[in-house]
């Protein structure tokens, strides 16, 4: 009996010791992903003004990518890797988390939140139209190479508007040629492969952590891992509100979840078949439609987001929240 014990203890140290070392791979390799974009964003914008690449085209692609890297970094390893689940959940997690948490967190710090009626018209229904999209072809079943053109596609025709309406803005469309030295591509070439390592390690340690804690995958994507890519937009956010300095642009942050969903799941479902959970068909994908609607309504008014409908959209965020936990469970 003692012995019986004993061997129980042992495997309730064991377990917790492994939670804990995976829980600090899991951060560790956040913060590793978070800055290996970053370095990866910075070194291509600098090798591609050397090489004369139009500044509208380097503006355009940077703004989306850059912000959404570690998403879809993480979405392709957790696809590729068998982990579809997780995958769909950083995406859509990560929209949902964009709109009712970050813009909500910084309207209730009074961060301004700003935009115009061209970002609304355009990236806004350009947003809707990619989750309209992707709902249809979840109707159909498992999001494979069909769906992953189209949604590239409309990525295609959503850069050529972008790329359009900035040439108005833009004297000269060319940068002035440079030279590319040997280490701005080490640190590109660095940078690079620090995301796709560090993508491996953060996605092995989430599955990890969902099989030991009995979680389901989909819940450790649209939670901890969508929260935890976008944690240094949030920090810079809150950081920033405090010391009066906020401004946060609604075109930004609705270009971002565009790439999420159109990039995000566009390439992974060109090499392999995503399986659709019924929930995410039926509460995730009308939950990301109804906070898109909300904010574009909310700002249209009068290009402003008040305090009170920023508590709103973390109220509704919370209640999303328990409400998928709980009938995943």
């Amino acid at each position: 009996m003692e012995e019986a014990k004993g061997l129980c203890f042992m495997g309730e140290r064991s377990l917790n010791m492994s939670v804990i070392i995976l829980l600090f791979l899991f951060t560790v390799s956040l913060i590793g992903v978070i800055k290996s974009a970053d370095i990866f964003v910075d070194r291509i914008v600098d090798i591609g003004r050397a090489l004369g690449i139009s500044q509208i085209i380097l503006g355009v692609t940077v703004a989306a990518a850059g912000t959404s890297l570690p998403e879809f970094g993480s979405a392709l390893i957790s696809v590729l890797t068998g982990n579809p689940d997780l995958g769909v959940g950083v995406v859509i997690g990560s929209n949902i988390w964009n709109i009712a948490g970050i813009i909500g967190i910084s309207a209730i710090l009074s961060c301004a939140v700003t935009t115009n009626r061209d970002e609304i018209r355009r990236d806004g229904l350009f947003g809707l139209l990619s989750i309209l999209i992707l709902t249809f072809f979840m109707l159909m079943g498992p999001v494979g190479p069909l769906t992953g053109v189209v949604l590239l596609a409309l990525y295609g025709v959503y850069l050529w508007v972008l790329i359009k309406k900035q040439r108005g803005y833009y004297t000269s469309h060319l940068m002035d040629h440079g030279e590319v030295d040997a280490k701005t591509i080490i640190s590109a070439i660095l940078g690079f492969t620090g995301l796709v390592v560090f993508c491996r390690i953060l996605v092995y340690s989430a599955v990890g952590i969902a099989e030991i804690m009995n979680v389901p995958e989909m819940i450790i994507g649209l939670f901890a891992l969508a929260i935890g890519t976008s944690l240094a937009e949030l920090v810079v956010a809150v950081n920033s509100a405090m010391k009066h300095m906020c401004s946060l642009s609604l075109g930004t942050v609705l270009g971002s979840n565009i790439f999420n969903i159109l990039i995000g799941i566009g390439i992974p479902s060109l090499f392999v078949k995503i399986p659709v959970e019924p929930l995410s068909l039926i509460l995730d994908a009308p939950v990301l439609m109804g906070v898109t609607v909300a904010i574009m309504y909310f700002m249209w008014t009068d290009m402003e987001l008040r305090r009170v409908e920023g508590v709103a959209l973390v109220a509704f965020y919370l209640v999303y929240a328990v409400i998928r936990i709980t009938l995943t469970r």
